[in-house]
């Protein structure tokens, strides 16, 4: 008796943090429908979480519980300008190629956020493979923007032609943080990634967070900061953190090498 496949769970967005998660349904509601009033979501974090094995599999317990976390904590910084978040659920399912199916889930809730919010600035920000799926997927009309937390580079191949894409980052805000310790993802391989984008977008930078491991425990308070403020920055054309604005003039290797410093953002944390 011949096996039957298991079905392949669709992609999905989570439900809304922020500006919609607090009442602003209806008004998306409303943008959906075509209604030309003015709704309070101004702006979209789509958050991509670590992928499981193949990068293509639901994010792990813990890694959907840290996501959520930073989703919770954008959302929080955001809601002034009517910034909602949302964590992408990946479909799942196997694959070979390791930001196949996140990239194409993350392009597939990009379309789904234009439809329920309209024209609005889209920041995606992804963690590990989904930090890569964030990067490949940038050349989306909506995004304006991507954060890329310790994300995940294949090892290149002598074979290899094709390298990761960076031209669809051009006319986007491009930050990059990782720790200097990270056992899982290569710091070395997200460094070159983010030499050959600023050399096509000078709106790169990249933060490097010393003695830190893949999950940034140690300096989980300043990557938080770090990230709200890349965010409302890139999204609503608030002031950069001095920091920030340094690392996006700086050349290479400054600019993709700028030290996260213990305390950053302080005053800004509640």
């Amino acid at each position: 008796m011949a096996q039957q496949a298991l079905p392949v769970r669709e992609a999905r967005l989570g439900r809304p943090r922020g500006t919609a998660g607090d009442g602003g349904a209806r008004a998306a509601l409303r943008w959906k429908g075509g209604g030309r009033g003015a709704g309070p979501v101004n702006g979209v974090a789509l958050l991509l979480p670590e992928g499981g094995p193949a990068g293509v599999r639901r994010p792990s317990p813990l890694s959907a519980l840290a996501v959520r976390r930073l989703a919770v904590r954008l959302a929080k910084a955001g809601r002034p300008e009517g910034l909602t978040a949302h964590v992408l659920r990946y479909r799942g399912g196997g694959g070979s190629d390791p930001s196949d199916h996140p990239a194409r889930d993350a392009t597939w809730a990009l379309d789904e956020i234009v439809r329920r919010y309209g024209d609005v600035p889209v920041c995606l920000v992804g963690t590990g493979m989904g930090a890569r799926a964030a990067l490949h997927a940038a050349g989306h009309p909506a995004v304006h923007s991507v954060l890329a937390i310790a994300p995940w580079f294949p090892d290149p191949a002598p074979q290899d032609t094709a390298p990761d894409p960076v031209k669809q980052l051009i006319g986007r805000q491009v930050l990059l943080v990782h720790g200097t310790n990270d056992e899982h993802t290569d710091p070395d391989l997200s460094y070159r990634y983010a030499e050959r984008a600023k050399k096509v977008n000078r709106d790169t930078c990249r933060f490097e967070v010393h003695s830190d491991g893949h999950s940034l425990h140690q300096h989980r308070a300043e990557v938080l900061a770090l990230a709200a403020d890349f965010m409302l920055g890139s999204l609503f054309s608030r002031d950069y953190a001095r920091p920030v604005k340094d690392a996006l003039a700086a050349p290479p290797p400054l600019g993709l090498r700028m030290p996260l410093a213990s305390g950053f953002g302080a005053s800004l944390r509640h």
